[in-house]
């Protein structure tokens, strides 16, 4: 038995020891307990029970809209947003996927970032102690970070599910090891804030980064005082309870390296289990680790209808955990119970 072969062996032993004891416990968990990636851990189970999709990023999304009633899954490093619903058409270019629902599934895919995907069947004990086959297909970057995963929410396959299933073939992919941006001195850039204040539509934000190759965390930074106000790392919780409250409707946006999520509506009263914010709704459910926030921001951009404004949460390592907006439609004024809720948000304290 080569090296290899022994690595894959030792991971679906060790797979298969935690489900006995865990059935639940997620995948990323595991694979964070094996000190590999998770996509490392899915292709382990190749030709048992997991099956590489060869189609290019853009035909398998697709294939989404035919997938029936699902649950769609992305997270970040410390927010997981979950919902059910059905996948629209998927507009945009090869590069860069649109699936746009408002109020529904409604997702940002930058295709770019998807490196691997795969269809998994997981047996997972029920209840009763009867064994349930869940049906999945998830996609991992180039250093086997799950960028997306969909559930089928039918008992048996839909004819959609078999059809991709039907294509699957047992051939492995090749991973690289991710390695963290180091922190450095922000840059001076004195243009930045002129620059800013000429945006006429929030999507220019994205082209201003790439411009000066800052990352969404430095450039607010850079523009504290102006367009930026750094607020308390308990300001996230802070605006959920009170948008609760109010029953002020939001966009919560969850983003991993390859696509962004994003959940309009009302959002029921925020629950706090095992160290962790959770809002549950019937149709969605967001999980929030906001002990991980290390950073937050009110931010204002401006646009042809008077600017938005959102809440920014980072992590230690720069991270973008969560990012909330009003609900807003294209070429609507912001509400303006949603600026006063920022406002009101306890600020960051400075040290003496």
């Amino acid at each position: 038995m080569d090296a290899m072969t022994q690595t894959r062996q030792a991971i679906l032993d060790a797979l298969e020891a935690t489900r006995a004891v865990t059935p639940h416990l997620p995948a990323r968990d595991i694979a964070q307990r094996l000190g590999i990636s998770e996509g490392e851990l899915q292709a382990a189970r190749l030709g048992r029970d997991v099956l590489t999709l060869p189609l290019s990023p853009h035909a398998l999304a697709k294939h989404f809209q035919r997938l029936g009633e699902v649950k769609a899954l992305t997270r970040s490093r410390h927010a997981v947003l979950e919902q059910h619903g059905r996948y629209p058409a998927l507009r945009g270019s090869e590069q860069a996927g649109l699936l746009l629902d408002p109020g529904g599934l409604d997702l940002r895919l930058h295709l770019a970032q998807w490196h691997w995907a795969c269809l998994i069947r997981d047996r997972l004990p029920r209840e009763d102690g009867a064994m349930l086959q869940r049906l999945s297909l998830q996609v991992f970057n180039r250093h086997g970070i799950a960028l997306h995963k969909v559930f089928s929410l039918a008992d048996e396959a839909p004819e959609a599910w078999q059809a991709l299933e039907a294509l699957g073939i047992p051939s492995a992919p090749a991973f690289t090891q991710f390695v963290e941006p180091p922190p450095r001195p922000l840059p001076q850039l004195p243009t930045l804030a002129d620059e800013w204040a000429r945006m006429s539509d929030v999507h220019q934000f994205l082209g201003l980064l790439r411009r000066h190759a800052l990352r969404r965390h430095e450039a607010n930074a850079l523009m504290e005082g102006r367009f930026t106000r750094a607020l308390s790392p308990a300001a996230c919780a802070q605006a959920l309870h009170r948008a609760a409250e109010s029953e002020l409707p939001l966009m919560l946006f969850v983003a991993s390296p390859g696509c962004v999520q994003i959940r309009t509506g009302r959002i029921p009263a925020p629950q706090r289990m095992r160290g962790w914010l959770n809002l549950f709704d019937d149709d969605f459910t967001l999980h929030l680790y906001d002990a991980g926030i290390v950073t937050a921001w009110q931010v204002n951009k401006p646009n042809r209808d008077g600017g938005v404004t959102s809440l920014e949460a980072f992590d230690a390592q720069g991270g973008l955990v969560l990012q909330i907006y009003a609900e807003r439609r294209e070429g609507q004024i912001e509400n303006e119970e949603w600026r006063r809720l920022l406002d009101g948000l306890d600020a960051r304290e400075v040290a003496a």
